[in-house]
């Protein structure tokens, strides 16, 4: 009989005795002056399981080493009413917010983007799984989840595999889980084709004592492993596949895609939230990008410094795994507990009972060292803050684009209006039935919106909306928005917009607006006009919110989203959380009786730039992007929720890509309840036409729908407040569907079936 021989561990002493060793630093995805860099540090070369963990936990992906100086400005730009329900900002698992009455919530937006092109069913499915254990780990019970897509072109032939995929992946992952998924967005553009982007959001409710943060203090206290066996999938996702470009030729990194078990993450929810209740752990940290690489360094960084781990101890599903894979793996549903010695019998029955494997791999010490030994050998001998901490900071060079002053010329403005009714009404229908604004219920109905009974809004309302406690009916709302072709145009504002829409968003539902978290989308950090991009999109962010008073909780940068030299537009999808005393009182998107009237709140200027009109009817981007004003967004909420606590309002929805056209249209489709509506006094107040008054996208404006009795009081209101409010027409169940007056009629059916054709069209039924 043979017996497998172990390989022999490159040990601490073995590279003090080897130093001229050659090492596949670059295959890890580092740069020659890091590798010399990690020599410096240690004073020797790394051993293979050092240099393992510093090539992904030093990757864009995990340390941020090209954005961090940019970062700053969210914690610098901060008044005291930032703060004033912050309980957790940035550098944490996920922020969190006291939302009142002893509750809190905290949600996080992150990205799986190059994983769900390769493969895209397990990458975006582990997407949510990995969002979701931040939440556990924040000592929540997670409660719901969103998610942003973006995909190619809608009739390229790989965009319907892509999208299968991810769509199958999310609604497996997230219906088995047993959350909700309650919104979020869909978009199809060319420039995301080989790089689609898959952001997924999830957010948890805690009482305020049951908050947790991630740390590994006490010497003494165990380390302790448990969840799912460690394996082969996700070795190198961090370092390799999310920190580098596709080639032209695609990418072959198949191995470094992780796989997911909701099952067995579902577990991990109970007995988790069961170790907090009963007082078990100190922490608990999740194992996301990077693995135990990650977890273990964090973990000591964050506590007092000092850990120690015996590698061989971790349980495994393939037994050949070598020590750097077991380093670097990111297989999924896993956690890393600090548990205190006396606690630690406690800890094993809780996990015991749920069926969660669970190795003790270590303890806490006050060495400030992290070492780690394989099998009585020391492979891992560092300062874990070199790990986690102190990596490498960039200062990227940043060049003004040489193409965006041609770009911003090229206006809109130029392009032929219609004039008469019949291309009016065409062009209304071209709109609606685009991909991006036509109905995506053929992916939002493969998602479960409803199980665990609180959702309270969900699609197609503008935010989704969720019962925290059932006797007050205190909820939460959250919204979820970006547009890429803004920030092409310009970075700065189209920021601004993303953050001015998504706020108008959770204000429409009649929820107060408390922060914010983040995903940042962008193409090589290593193109200076890429980096112009990034700056330009986080200073908009960081003076947006500096002026709307909503903080930063935290959030994700994901770089390298490019083919080849093509970079995506700068998408930063901005996540708006907000706060609804009452989900009783929530405003849903559409009107549902007859006779109320339909007012338009806010300003419509001839801003047709990057519109959808634009790109749909005119296959062109150029010009500028709509003006912001984020101190009339701020008391356009404050009206609404005025609005909405008064009940003066039975429907709210905010107008954004396709302008008064598709909002009218999505408010009669919402319960299809028809509308009778008049173009003349915006067109003669605002001194524009009527193809300005349908598809202009200005921002700062909502329709609301007023019962009849309430008109006074409601007007009242605005002229209390000084925003500009205008009737333009009335609800009628009688009417046809949209009857635009001395314009055109559509009927309810022929707005359906533009709406609702174009996905079944293009993806099967």
């Amino acid at each position: 009989m043979t017996v497998a021989v172990r390989p022999a561990a490159d040990t601490v002493s073995n590279a003090i005795a080897t130093p001229e060793k050659e090492q596949p630093y670059d295959a890890l995805g580092l740069k020659p002056d890091e590798y010399a860099k990690i020599r410096e540090i240690l004073g020797r070369r790394p051993t293979s399981g050092e240099l393992a963990m510093y090539s992904v936990m030093w990757s864009e992906h995990c340390s941020y080493k090209s954005s961090k100086n940019y970062l700053k400005q969210f914690g610098q730009k901060v008044t005291p009413g930032m703060k004033k329900n912050l309980m957790v900002g940035m550098g944490e698992n996920a922020g969190v917010i006291d939302v009142g009455e002893g509750w809190a919530v905290t949600f996080k937006i992150e990205s799986h983007n190059h994983p769900s092109y390769i493969e895209p069913f397990q990458g975006a499915a582990t997407g949510v799984g990995g969002i979701v254990r931040d939440i556990i780990s924040m000592g929540a019970r997670p409660v719901a989840v969103m998610d942003a897509l973006r995909f190619g072109a809608i009739d390229d032939p790989d965009t319907a595999r892509v999208v299968h995929g991810v769509v199958s992946g999310i609604s497996f992952y997230g219906n088995c889980l047993g959350l909700p998924n309650i919104g979020g967005e869909t978009v199809f553009d060319s420039v995301y084709q080989a790089n689609p982007l898959v952001n997924a959001l999830s957010v948890g409710v805690l009482r305020h004592e049951d908050l947790h943060l991630a740390n590994a203090t006490g010497a003494g206290n165990k380390v302790v492993l448990f969840g799912a066996r460690t394996g082969g999938d996700g070795i190198g996702g961090a370092s390799i596949l999310a920190s580098d470009t596709f080639s032209e030729g695609g990418p072959t990194k198949r191995p470094a895609v992780q796989v997911g078990d909701p099952f067995a993450e579902k577990v991990l929810i109970e007995c988790c939230l069961e170790l907090y209740k009963e007082k078990l752990v100190e922490g608990i940290q999740d194992l996301g990008a990077a693995g135990i690489s990650c977890a273990t360094s964090e973990l000591a960084s964050n506590g007092d410094g000092g850990m120690f781990i015996e590698l061989e101890k971790v349980l495994l599903r393939d037994p050949n795994l070598t020590a750097e894979e077991i380093l670097m793996s990111e297989s999924q549903e896993r956690m890393m507990a600090v548990v205190a010695p006396d606690k630690l019998e406690g800890f094993l029955a809780v996990t015991s009972k749920w069926d969660v494997e669970t190795s003790v791999l270590g303890e806490v010490t006050d060495s400030g060292r992290l070492i780690i030994n394989w099998h009585g050998e020391e492979i891992v001998n560092v300062d874990p803050r070199t790990v986690a901490v102190d990596g490498p900071v960039y200062d990227r060079p940043v060049a003004y684009p040489t193409w965006i002053d041609a770009l911003q010329a090229d206006t809109a403005s130029a392009l032929p209006r219609a004039t008469d009714p019949e291309t009016l009404r065409e062009q209304f229908l071209a709109l609606l039935g685009s991909p991006n604004l036509a109905d995506p219920s053929w992916i939002t109905d493969q998602y479960d919106n409803y199980v665990l009974g609180n959702t309270a809004l969900s699609f197609p309302d503008d935010g989704g909306m969720i019962r925290v406690d059932e006797e007050s009916g205190l909820g939460f709302a959250i919204a979820t928005d970006a547009n890429g072709r803004y920030c092409q145009l310009d970075p700065y504002r189209g920021a601004q917009l993303a953050l001015a829409e998504a706020y108008r968003n959770v204000s429409a539902t009649g929820a107060v607006p408390v922060g914010i978290s983040d995903c940042l989308n962008f193409g090589s950090p290593e193109n200076p006009e890429v980096m112009w991009q990034f700056s330009q999109t986080v200073e908009g962010l960081s003076d947006g919110c500096l002026e709307l008073e909503i903080p930063v909780t935290g959030g994700n940068v994901s770089f390298y989203n490019q083919t080849g030299d093509v970079p995506i537009h700068p998408t930063p999808v901005i996540a708006v959380l907000g706060v609804i005393d009452d989900v009783a009182r929530r405003v849903p998107s559409g009107w549902q009786d007859d006779g109320h009237n339909i007012y338009l709140l806010g300003i419509t200027r001839e801003e047709l730039d990057g519109s959808a009109w634009a790109g749909v009817v005119h296959d062109h981007l150029g010009g500028r992007p709509p003006v912001v004003d984020l101190a009339q967004e701020a008391a356009l909420g404050g009206l609404l929720h005025a609005a909405s606590q008064g009940s003066l309002v039975d429907s709210a929805h905010d107008l954004s890509e396709g302008g008064l056209a598709q909002a009218l249209a999505e408010a009669v489709l919402r319960f299809g309840v028809g509308a009778r509506v008049w173009l003349g006094d915006i067109c003669e107040r605002d001194g524009i036409d009527a193809s300005v008054a349908l598809f202009s996208e200005s921002a700062g404006r909502v329709i609301v729908s007023v019962p009849r009795e309430d008109d006074v009081k409601f007007l009242g209101l605005c002229e209390g407040r000084d925003y500009p409010v205008l009737r333009i027409g009335v609800t009628d169940v009688t009417a046809p569907g949209i009857e635009i007056q001395d314009q055109f009629t559509i009927t309810l059916d022929e707005l359906q079936a533009r709406h609702r054709g174009t996905l079944p069209a293009a993806f099967g039924a």
